[in-house]
């Protein structure tokens, strides 16, 4: 049975290192999202030119990608449960800046497999020649890509559970949107430092500059495991935390109970752990399961696609300054989610003032509901984008911003209903389901885009690519609303689900 300290016995003022905690939070997550975004704002300019890529091959990239990271993601959520957060973290971003840094061979290792002898070869290369290029280059990312994806797994399964343990329910949302703001960031300071990092080391003949991104970007993760060693234990036991904060993390434990007895059920519900299987039983799993599935694609969609849309659009390439102002701008919209997961806590305190009960689950999915309209603007970005090229860019910023609110909304969702035992599993279930949803419309991106600039599609008055982004952005609209239908649908009330140890 856990000990916790009452609040009436918190007499000292309260330390916030839970703060800090939550900014290495933030810290991992804007390092996991720089990883990602090394690849998409560096293929088009550099690595397409060298190894003859289409958007078939970039599309299958981010697909396969998006496909392990599904699967690790089971995985993922089950290890970090078991092995603890301190060490399951560190697991995780260890080998997730392994594989990034590892993309920087790839060249190297395509010349040595075709028997070639520098990088003047592979752009010089014709016909079959470039065909093989491709294919092996293609296979030696997708190795190197898929070592990311299995590190980068473990991020929001352990964050999240490392904010169910150092946050109290009313801060968790919030807590959450502050680290998962690191997305943002780390897409937002991508472009003025991937793209300029590639420039100057191939300036100065060190490759083709794209190798020296991923490197120096992918050892970024190294430094942060200095960090989370030194600074991370658990509340209880990290002699940073004092008896007032402590029981201001742990105030729900301190919620009164009818009796004994039932306080004592509670807690051992909250250190069960329900068997795997298992979880798939309860509606709020399948809930969490399509809330992530049908949003999580459009996330990585734009994340992954949105610098060739600017080059394939606009014919701006992303290390100009107007195309790194332009994803720099999109970015710092999305910033504004970390008031998204504010908005359950100010539902609840209105309504507390008002003398009515309201709990966190009704607030989330009032505010997610709020969120799932936003990204309806979508529709209008191909059309509007013919007004300026700024149109859709902010367009998409507000449409990410809704999604990152989301998120937060529904990672915090996990922790209402589940027990902390099972918190990481859950969110690795969500993150295999949003990983299925990405995996799904990278690929279809990218093939759609190929037969549309192929065959002069025509969609809606466009033709070409700018007619296969406008399908794409359609389905990002509406699905939002789709998932939040879903959801509110198979879980229409809270019901906390407790587990008899």
């Amino acid at each position: 049975m856990a000990t916790t300290t009452p609040l009436s016995a918190a007499n000292k003022k309260m330390t916030s290192f839970r703060w800090t905690i939550c900014l290495l939070l933030f810290l991992a997550t804007t390092v996991n999202y720089m990883d990602r975004q090394v690849l998409s704002l560096t293929w088009k300019e550099f690595i397409s030119p060298e190894f003859h890529w289409t958007d078939a091959n970039y599309g299958l990239i981010t697909a396969v990608f998006s496909i392990v990271y599904a699967v690790a993601n089971l995985l993922a959520g089950r290890f970090i449960d078991w092995m603890g957060t301190k060490k399951g973290y560190l697991w995780a971003i260890g080998v997730w800046s392994a594989g990034a840094c590892l993309h920087a061979a790839c060249g190297i290792a395509t010349e040595s497999y075709l028997g070639l002898h520098d990088a003047a070869e592979l752009l010089g290369a014709t016909g079959d020649v470039a065909v093989m290029i491709a294919t092996v280059s293609v296979y030696f990312f997708l190795m190197a890509r898929t070592i990311l994806a299995l590190g980068e797994a473990g991020n929001f399964p352990a964050a999240i559970k490392v904010t169910a343990e150092y946050f109290p329910k009313r801060d968790r949302a919030f807590a959450t949107a502050i680290f998962n703001a690191g997305s943002a960031v780390g897409a937002l300071v991508a472009p003025f430092t991937i793209g300029p990092l590639a420039k100057y080391f191939q300036s100065i003949g060190w490759g083709n500059g794209w190798e020296m991104a991923f490197i120096i970007i992918g050892a970024l993760g190294f430094v942060w495991m200095g960090f989370w060693i030194f600074l991370y234990k658990k509340p209880a036991e990290n002699p940073r935390v004092n008896e007032a904060e402590l029981a201001y993390i742990e105030q729900d434990d301190d919620a009164p109970a009818e009796t004994a007895k039932e306080k004592a059920e509670i807690e051992d519900s909250e250190t069960a752990t329900i068997p795997f299987l298992k979880c798939f039983k309860y509606p709020q799993t399948w809930a969490v399961f399509f809330g992530k599935f049908l949003t999580d694609g459009v996330w990585w969609f734009f994340l992954f696609w949105t610098p060739a849309y600017i080059t394939d659009v606009f014919k701006l390439s992303t290390s100009s300054g107007e195309g790194m102002m332009m994803i720099f701008v999109l970015y710092l919209i999305t910033m504004l989610s970390i008031y998204g997961g504010k908005l359950p806590t100010v539902f609840i305190d209105n309504a507390a003032r008002r003398g009515v009960k309201v709990d966190a689950y009704s607030a989330r999915m009032k505010a997610m509901l709020i969120f799932a309209v936003f990204p309806l603007l979508a529709l209008a970005a191909q059309p509007l984008s013919s007004v300026s090229p700024w149109m859709p860019i902010i367009i998409i910023g507000i449409a990410g911003a809704a999604h990152q609110s989301w998120s937060a909304n529904i990672y915090s969702v996990v922790g209402d209903m589940f027990p902390k035992s099972t918190i990481a599993t859950i969110i690795g279930i969500g993150g295999m389901a949003g990983g299925i949803g990405s995996f799904l419309i990278n690929l279809g991106s990218g093939v759609l885009f190929d037969y549309a600039e192929q065959t002069r599609m025509a969609f809606m008055s466009y033709e070409g690519k700018p007619a296969g982004y406008f399908v794409v952005f359609c389905i990002c609209g509406v699905a939002y609303l789709v998932g939040w239908a879903i959801m509110k649908l198979l879980v229409p009330r809270y019901k906390k689900i407790e587990v008899n140890a």
